[in-house]
């Protein structure tokens, strides 16, 4: 749609050449009507006028122990969290109901959020609690996306336009979500030679005035399918009327690990940073002690623009998990790591269950991965993805996951599979011949050499049986001890037997 020099047409000019496309197409009637070029893409059955339900009425010491059941280790956070959100949604349910007859306040802020925290320590699960708690309309952006497309502020609108098609077309109850961008950090300023960064600059400015206040349209202008639809709408209906989302009442929440800003910390305090002889632990502490005291001149050193930060009054600090609070973000009985894999394995009829020094293993190897809580997850399945591969074609139904199983998952899946496909072949050999099969420890050994891909142990045994069931008959035993001679030469062992059996007696 651009022209030779890269610039895009102007909603007018785009509107002319759909008007004459549809015209060469369609005939000279079908170009009439006139095209309002920044309507909606919703349909025009959806309830964009009706009034949100702002039953917001959960206290924030309500809110707060919603969150302790599911989030550890952040108590500053969570407090700080559950007090100004449930504040500010019953804010704007006490305004709508009984506060307006009161005084209208110029230049109100709202309380935007600024979270501070290392990767994998909950930045989003506790927002996303919080909005699936609340029941209001939620949408999460990576501030990445708008560093690399520059400053075109429509991509940042594109987060207030997810927030109506969340709210399934009801703009009203848009009007009340939340939206939530990870890795702000992305887009602060880089100073440089030939001046600031102007891209990520103008990112900022762009999302400083969704968090003020604004109008957002919700067809985008060079949206070629968007001026189709509206084209079309018009043709049908005769108008179509701009529809526009008010950022008035929508709550931000902006979180970034904001790597290095302790080094800026630092030198203001005049604090020493730990040589190479501090252990990580420590080095952990004195991060977090650093961020503690972080200021708004420090965000700005680090490249945010000043009016930036002040849209985001509240600032909720998420420190590091150590290996205690990822043992036990594992046992607490919400986890998603733990209780998922429990589902897992109960698809397919297996009860999962873990002993506490697997979980402590687990904690300890995640921790060593350095990526919080997310850690948790990979090393579970490093430790679990033998079992669930191998145990729901085998009789298996039950699984504890014990440190020695942690630490070799291997060995000890083979060695479950090894005995349960055997207690299986022993049992089916049982009900068609009536006898008792018992494997001596050289005879597992022999079966399990032998054992491929093809065949588990439990089915080589049988498969060196089979067509044998008559000469174990005339053994006329309850029982049979299989030794390593009798897997490899199962034929000329057992009428040995037999015929020692049946020899005659002098």
């Amino acid at each position: 749609m651009a022209d030779r020099k890269g610039k895009l047409p102007s909603p007018e000019e785009m509107q002319r050449d759909i008007q004459q496309f549809l015209k060469d197409k369609y005939g000279v009637e079908t170009a009439q009507a006139e095209v309002d070029m920044l309507g909606t893409r919703e349909s025009e059955t959806a309830p964009e006028h009706e009034e949100p339900d702002l039953h917001f009425e959960m206290t924030p010491r309500e809110l707060e122990a919603y969150l302790r059941q599911y989030v550890v280790q952040q108590d500053d956070a969570v407090e700080v969290l559950a007090t100004k959100i449930a504040t500010h949604f019953n804010r704007m349910r006490w305004e709508r109901e009984d506060g307006r007859s009161w005084p209208v306040i110029p230049g109100q802020i709202k309380p935007n959020v600024l979270m501070i925290g290392p990767t994998g320590v909950g930045k989003t699960y506790i927002v996303k609690l919080i909005a699936d708690r609340l029941g209001v309309p939620f949408v999460k952006g990576d501030a990445t996306k708008f560093s690399e497309t520059g400053y075109v502020g429509g991509d940042v609108e594109d987060l207030v336009r997810d927030l109506v098609r969340v709210a399934k077309g009801n703009i009203k109850h848009a009007e009340y979500g939340i939206i939530y961008i990870d890795e702000i950090d992305k887009i602060a300023a880089s100073p440089s030679v030939a001046g600031p960064d102007v891209s990520r600059t103008g990112v900022q400015r762009n999302l400083l005035k969704l968090m003020e206040e604004t109008e957002v349209e919700l067809r985008v202008p060079h949206d070629l399918a968007s001026q189709m639809e509206a084209v079309m709408e018009t043709q049908r209906t005769g108008k179509a009327p701009q529809k526009k989302v008010n950022t008035k009442n929508i709550l931000f929440i902006v979180a970034g690990a904001f790597n290095g800003l302790d080094d800026i910390i630092r030198r203001r305090l005049n604090r020493q940073p730990i040589g190479f002889g501090g252990d990580v632990d420590t080095k952990v502490r004195d991060r977090d002690d650093l961020l503690a005291n972080v200021s708004t001149q420090d965000l700005i050193e680090y490249g945010f623009e000043s009016e930036f930060i002040g849209r985001l009054p509240v600032l909720a600090r998420l420190t590091d998990l150590n290996v205690d609070g990822l043992l036990e973000v594992l046992a607490n009985p919400y986890n998603a790591v733990v209780q998922g894999k429990i589902r897992d394995f109960a698809a397919y009829g297996i009860d999962l269950t873990f002993d506490e020094r697997a979980l402590q293993l687990l904690a300890e190897r995640a921790y060593e991965e350095k990526t919080g809580a997310r850690g948790l997850t990979r090393v579970a399945e490093r430790a679990l993805i033998p079992f669930e591969k191998q145990l729901p074609s085998t009789s298996v139904r039950e699984l504890m996951l014990t440190e020695h199983a942690v630490r070799d998952p291997g060995a000890v899946c083979e060695r479950l599979v090894f005995d349960a496909t055997i207690r299986s072949a022993v049992l089916q050999f049982k009900e068609e011949t009536g006898v008792i099969l018992s494997l001596s420890k050289a005879a597992k050994n022999w079966l399990a050499e032998h054992a491929d891909g093809h065949k588990t142990p439990g089915e080589l045994l049988l498969s060196r049986f089979a067509g044998l069931h008559y000469a174990f008959n005339l053994l006329e035993r309850e029982s049979v001890n299989v030794t390593r001679s009798m897997l490899a030469q199962p034929r000329d062992t057992l009428e040995g037997m037999i015929r020692k059996n049946y020899r005659p007696r002098e």
